[in-house]
C-alpha cells in the first residue's frame, strides 16, 4: 500500500504553489491534441469543398462555353448556306445590268428584234436564278430614300406630286441576298 501511495505522490507535482496531478495533465492534452487535430480535419474538409466548388464553378462555366461555341457554329454554318451565293451574285450583277442596257436599244429589223428577245431571255433566266437563291432587285423608284439600301448620286427638284427626299430616278437598280444588300441602287432623290 506504501508503493501505492508513493506512486500517488510521484504524479502530483508541485507548479507555482498549485499541486497537479500528471494523469490530469495528460488527459487535457490528449484532450487537446483531438480538438487540434479536429480543427485540422475541419479545415483541411473546408478546403476540400472549395476545391470541389471551383471545380464544380469551372466545369458549368466550361460546359456553358462549349453550348455557346456549338450554337455559334451552327449560326455560321447556316450563314455559309443562306449567303453561298453572295460573291458569284456580286460578280453576275454587272452582266445583269450590260443585258438591260442592251434590252434599251431600239430594233428596226426582225434580226435584231430577234436577237433583242433572245438578250431577254438570258436576261429573264438571270433573274429567275437570282430569285431562286433569294437574291432580290431593288427598284426603288417613288419610293422615300434609304441609305441603306440606295445611294444617292444627285439631288433633284421635287415635281408636283412628289415629296422631299423621294427617289426620282434609278441609275442603277441595286440587289439585296435576303436581308444583306449586295449592291445599293443607285439613285437620284428630291430636294
Amino acid at each position: 500500500m506504501k508503493d501505492n501511495n508513493h506512486e500517488q505522490e510521484e504524479t502530483k507535482k508541485k507548479v507555482d504553489g498549485e499541486i497537479i496531478d500528471e494523469k490530469m495533465v495528460d488527459a487535457e492534452k490528449a484532450t487537446d491534441d483531438s480538438a487540434n487535430s479536429s480543427d485540422e480535419e475541419t479545415s483541411e474538409l473546408n478546403k476540400v469543398h472549395e476545391e470541389l466548388d471551383e471545380v464544380t464553378d469551372r466545369y458549368l462555366r466550361l460546359q456553358a462555353e462549349l453550348s455557346n461555341i456549338r450554337k455559334r457554329q451552327e449560326r455560321e454554318r447556316q450563314d455559309l448556306i443562306r449567303y453561298r451565293a453572295q460573291s458569284l451574285a456580286k460578280e453576275l450583277i454587272p452582266a445583269i445590268d450590260n443585258l438591260e442596257r442592251a434590252l434599251t436599244i431600239e430594233t428596226d429589223t426582225e434580226a435584231s428584234e430577234n436577237l433583242k428577245k433572245g438578250i431577254e431571255m438570258v436576261h429573264n433566266s438571270f433573274l429567275q436564278g437570282f430569285n431562286k437563291e433569294g437574291i432580290e432587285v431593288i427598284n426603288p423608284l417613288g419610293e422615300t430614300f434609304d441609305p441603306n439600301f440606295h445611294e444617292a448620286y444627285t439631288q433633284v427638284p421635287a415635281e408636283e406630286g412628289q415629296k422631299s427626299n423621294e427617289v426620282a430616278q434609278v441609275f442603277e437598280k441595286g440587289y439585296k441576298l435576303h436581308e444583306r444588300v449586295l449592291r445599293a441602287a443607285k439613285v437620284a432623290v428630291t430636294i
